[in-house]
């Protein structure tokens, strides 16, 4: 502390604090005993250690007068026709994307339809209108309460002997001796067509022939006319009976 520091320059010391460690006493202190304790390494530690030693030994005994000289040559791989075929392409077409002239292109006006739903489309929204609001607006308490009875329906006895087939065949094809079988030779015979499937397949090739070269303006021009046929008195007596 320098000998030009006036009282007042020094610090001072909280009120609180100054009364706290006047009235302080060591009585108080509890005794206690320091044990000190030394922590051996593990058995990773050492072998971590010794490792450690040996590469930094063999770094400082390490002789670059053993290094042997090596040359490093650089290979220039050259491309193959198929890189330089595509190449030319990608450049092709980006020269093209560069040098398009957009005033080669012609104006065109887009027109917005707005697409009417058919009748039947509106029909059949209406439908399903119905039929969802009927679901929502469903009344539970028209209900009647229903009591469920579980049947147990018995196989019918043709029911049993089709079992029965299909076990016995089930139990024949797994009980097979394939040794049993004797072998054969598969012909294969080309079969030519008859006359009549020749008939037949020209026939076909004239008709359709004539429907797609039928032509529609030699057709004649005829008038329909609808007649409503009325019951006979056997007819009407017949349904008022039935």
């Amino acid at each position: 502390m320098s000998a030009e520091t006036t009282l007042k320059d020094l610090p001072k010391v909280d009120s609180v604090l100054k009364e706290q460690l006047e009235g302080f006493s060591q009585d108080k202190l509890k005794k206690t005993d320091t044990a000190e304790k030394t922590s051996l390494p593990t058995k990773e530690d050492v072998e971590s250690e010794k490792q450690h030693d040996k590469l930094m030994h063999n770094i400082e005994d390490f002789r670059s007068d053993k290094l042997k000289r090596t040359s490093t040559s650089e290979k220039i791989v050259l491309p193959t026709p198929e890189d330089v075929a595509a190449e030319k392409q990608s450049q092709a077409l980006f020269n093209a994307v560069e040098g398009f002239d957009a005033s080669s292109l012609k104006h065109t006006d887009t027109k917005e339809k707005v697409i009417l739903p058919a009748k039947e489309d509106i029909e059949r929204e209406r439908t399903h209108q119905s039929i969802f609001q009927g679901v929502t607006d469903f009344d539970k308490a028209s209900m009647r309460h229903a009591e469920t009875q579980e049947k147990i329906a018995l196989p019918a006895k043709e029911d049993i002997e089709r079992e029965k087939a299909e076990q016995k065949l089930f139990q024949g094809i797994s009980s097979f001796d394939k040794s049993a079988m004797r072998q054969v030779s598969t012909e294969e015979k080309i079969l030519l067509p008859t006359q009549a499937d020749i008939d037949a397949e020209k026939g076909q090739q004239a008709l359709c022939q004539g429907i797609e070269k039928f032509d529609p303006s030699a057709l004649k021009k005829t008038e329909t006319t609808e007649k409503n046929i009325l019951p006979t008195k056997e007819v009407i007596e017949a349904e008022k009976k039935a």
